[in-house]
């Protein structure tokens, strides 16, 4: 899961992977997305590649990414311990500004 994570915390590199989420895409129609040389585009790549999240295909001269949904699944599954807690907080927060509400419109 760190290489997962290493690997989001790139700006161009979630640019990729939130293309990718509408289908496959060449190499050349994702480095067309990024401000960067096409040397730089390989590099990220490379990084998701290696941290699981695309997978590569060969046609004929063009490699085509796709994305690996299953390792943002494992990162999902982590978070969902910490989304409960945030839930109980912004819960109680609604509560909060709802009791705010009423005590205002009874203070009219």
């Amino acid at each position: 899961m760190e290489a997962v994570l290493r690997a989001l915390a790139d700006e161009s590199r979630r640019a990729m992977l939130e293309t990718l989420v509408g289908g496959p895409a060449t190499a050349g129609e994702l480095a067309a997305l990024l401000p960067i040389a096409r040397p730089g585009v390989s590099r990220h790549l490379r990084v998701l590649r290696e941290a699981g999240l695309v997978e590569v295909r060969r046609e004929a001269q063009r490699r085509v990414y796709g994305l690996r949904p299953e390792p943002l699944a494992e990162v999902d599954e982590w978070l969902g311990r910490y989304r409960a807690l945030w839930e109980q907080r912004l819960e109680a927060l609604h509560t909060e500004v709802a009791r705010g509400k009423r005590d205002r419109r009874s203070a009219r």
